[in-house]
């Protein structure tokens, strides 16, 4: 797919008083502009578009990268770049230029990504540096947070050369609705379904995916309470075969992860480790949205 291919995704509405990000400036100023943004009680409406992602893309992927590994050892910029070479997969998510039709040179209006929906095939790239440095990431968390059960599953699964596991990225901006997340997940699958057909190596059988979420501690009789950062992430960590998490607490310094929850003394950042069978995606897109809808 070229790169000026436009994906469709919905115009989202952002209302004042719906709102839950009410936070000093100072934990937003790494995050460059956001899309709920407004001035007293009026309402703004932002379009915005996926497409393709292009050489120009490379720090703001690196940096929605960054967000998931803190400060792990892992590459963000040759990960970015991995992804930019199989752009006829994934989309990054752009605010639309007035609703004009772009060149294929165009960006985003002010270069800003919002967000990153893709995948890397982990197996078959394994060699590449970026790519060792997080599948190591994974089995070192593994052995330091997951039962032995699941890390011996964990492994099991990334030595298996037979059965390739995607590394689903799913990253954006925390204020962009959970909604834009059906559109771009349809169109990852369909591009994945088109890189089969021509042979590319694509045909995977897990995927792979860190997400991100937010914990209130239990308390005075009161159970844990868990909050994703990606809405639709709470239902994929549901239907997963396996995973394992761990607090990113001393990794998380003011504004890093790029989460307005962050700073909030009740609430301990998390990551979760999931896997899970690639073959139920299409019926994961289709529970996402009946679960986003409220159905």
């Amino acid at each position: 797919m070229s790169a000026s291919k436009r994906k469709n995704l919905n115009a989202m509405e952002e209302d004042p008083s719906d709102s839950d990000s009410e936070t000093s400036s100072d934990d937003d100023e790494d995050d460059g502009p956001h899309p709920d943004a407004y001035t007293g009680n009026e309402e703004v409406q932002i379009d915005f578009e996926g497409r393709a992602p292009v050489d120009p893309d490379c720090h703001g992927i690196s940096q929605l990268l960054q967000r998931v590994f803190l400060k792990a050892h892992i590459n963000t910029m040759q990960m970015a770049d991995m992804i930019i070479a199989q752009n006829f997969v994934g989309s990054v998510i752009c605010q639309c230029d007035d609703g004009m039709e772009s060149d294929a040179d165009d960006m985003c209006e002010d270069g800003t990504i919002f967000g990153i929906t893709t995948v890397l095939n982990i197996t078959a790239k394994k060699n590449s540096p970026c790519i060792d440095q997080f599948r190591s990431f994974v089995v070192q968390k593994a052995e330091k947070h997951a039962p032995d059960s699941v890390l011996k599953h964990f492994r099991d699964v990334l030595g298996n050369e037979a059965r390739p596991i995607g590394y689903l990225i799913n990253e954006r901006f925390i204020n962009i609705p959970s909604q834009i997340s059906v559109p771009l997940l349809e169109n990852l699958y369909k591009e994945i379904n088109a890189a089969k057909q021509k042979g590319m190596p694509f045909n995977f059988v897990y995927f792979l995916m860190i997400i991100k979420f937010y914990r209130k501690e239990a308390k005075k009789g009161k159970p844990k309470e868990d909050t994703y950062t990606n809405a639709e992430e709470e239902l994929i960590a549901t239907n997963a075969v396996n995973s394992f998490e761990y607090s990113v607490a001393d990794e998380c310094d003011m504004g890093m992860s790029g989460d307005w929850l962050e700073g909030d003394a009740n609430l301990t950042p998390y990551r979760k480790v999931v896997l899970f069978d690639a073959k139920n995606l299409p019926q994961l897109i289709l529970d996402i949205q009946k679960y986003i809808n409220g159905e």
